[in-house]
């Protein structure tokens, strides 16, 4: 007869897959099992711990996350790193020269400086999150030694420091910068999780604008009206287009019998290419849009003109069909159609605004006249009417005021009329001019 074999409590035998659970000759416990990898593989992880317990729940955490489909992650290196490359090798290939520009800044400026040094695979929502208060209350004058490298001291170097912080749509925009690249991550199997993406930051106000009014416009077109580039600021006002698309114009691009425009391109300035035909900022941007007749009376002067700089140019002339253009056919510095716009706007005796701020006042003027967002949300070429409702927010707030102090006063002072008793029907209702 057989003796059976009772196995100790210290020594229980783990079903199969479970992993192997052992103490090292240093005291520490080791747990080790096998885990899903990238590329649909399975690799064997070890974890530690000072009881068997942790060492235990460490290894079950990750073997449910392995079943649940999420790879084990593989990034072994620092965050500093793995954004340098993303820069190098992904961003590079999908955004616009100027925006990996901006990427590009905010990474060494920022990010690399304040979580470069952690590892990737630990990186947390808490050191996301720490970052991000460090950022919103500590000095960038005394942090970046920007005092310092000036030529007279007037902050920190000088001992009084000025306080200056970030706004909070910078740091929304570090934020967003931080959770495409730990996004892309996730998507190479790097890391399981986007942690980024568990802190909030809240939503920032808008930028304030200050639209022209209907006065303001009338007065700038006025002025404007012995410029050469009258026909741009008309159609400026008039369309909303944003100073690349204007730039951007070819004469193929308009249908002036028609009365109608195709923005299809952009005019940047880029600091490899220089002045750069790009396509539109998304794809909504690319739109037909229509030509208000005045519009197409200016284009058509505008070509006359054109013409005649033309001949005046000779061999000179640089000829790439585009509307607006200097005086010996190049494309127009969009610096340069800054410069003319403020000298504009001082001739007319207006308070000085963002050449963007035409885009905001066509919009608003609209809005008063009581165009539908929709159809301002496709003049714009915004992508989402979201868009639209948000930036023109205050507008609609304050045409619905309007509409509710006119209801309030059409409800508030009735007409009060006395009936001549030969029947029972009610007086009439004031009538609401």
């Amino acid at each position: 007869m057989t003796t059976p074999h009772y196995t100790p409590t210290s020594r229980r035998v783990r079903a199969n897959g479970d992993g192997t659970v052992y103490q090292r000759k240093d005291g520490r416990w080791e747990a080790a099992g096998y885990v899903l990898a990238p590329g649909n593989t399975r690799r064997r992880v070890r974890v530690y711990g000072t009881t068997r317990k942790e060492a235990l729940a460490k290894l079950t955490e990750k073997i449910a996350a392995s079943n649940r489909g999420l790879p084990v992650p593989s990034a072994q290196g620092s965050v500093g790193a793995y954004l340098t490359y993303w820069l190098e090798n992904v961003a590079v290939h999908h955004l616009r020269e100027n925006t990996h520009t901006r990427y590009t800044t905010c990474v060494n400026r920022y990010l690399i400086p304040g979580l470069g040094k952690k590892k990737l695979a630990k990186l947390t929502a808490k050191d996301v999150r720490t970052w991000l208060n460090q950022l919103r209350t500590t000095c960038q004058c005394c942090t970046r030694g920007i005092d310092a490298r000036r030529d007279q001291h007037r902050c920190c170097a000088a001992g009084r420091c000025c306080s200056k912080l970030l706004s909070p749509l910078t740091l929304t925009y570090l934020h967003s910068v931080l959770k495409s690249a730990l996004e892309h991550a996730v998507r190479e199997e790097e890391i399981p999780r986007n942690v980024a993406r568990n802190v909030r930051t809240g939503t920032p106000r808008p930028r304030r604008f200050e639209p022209l009014t209907a006065d303001e416009a009338r007065q700038l077109l006025t002025v404007a009206q012995g410029h050469r580039l009258h026909a741009l600021f008309e159609l400026a006002l008039h369309t909303g287009l944003r100073k690349g698309e204007l730039l951007g114009l070819r004469w193929e691009d308009l249908d002036l019998d028609a009365g109608t425009a195709a923005i299809r391109r952009t005019l940047q300035r880029t600091s490899a290419g220089g002045l750069t035909t790009l396509p539109t900022k998304t794809r909504a941007s690319e739109r037909r849009i229509a030509l208000p007749t005045r519009c197409v009376q200016s284009l058509k002067l505008h070509h006359e003109q054109q013409k005649r700089e033309r001949e005046t140019a000779g061999t000179t002339w640089q000829d790439d069909g585009q509307v607006f253009t200097t005086v010996q056919g190049r494309p127009i510095d969009p610096t340069n159609l800054t410069r003319a716009f403020i000298t504009l706007l001082r001739k007319a005796g207006l308070r000085r605004i963002r050449f963007h701020d035409l885009r905001h006042s066509t919009a608003t003027l609209l809005l008063e006249q009581g165009v539908e967002l929709v159809v301002i949300k496709e003049l714009l070429g915004h992508a989402h009417i979201g868009v639209t409702a948000t930036v023109y927010a205050h507008v609609r707030l304050r045409l619905q005021r309007d509409a509710i102090d006119t209801l309030s006063t059409a409800l508030g002072s009735p007409a009060i009329t006395t009936g001549n008793g030969d029947n029972d029907e009610p007086p009439p209702c004031a009538i609401v001019r």
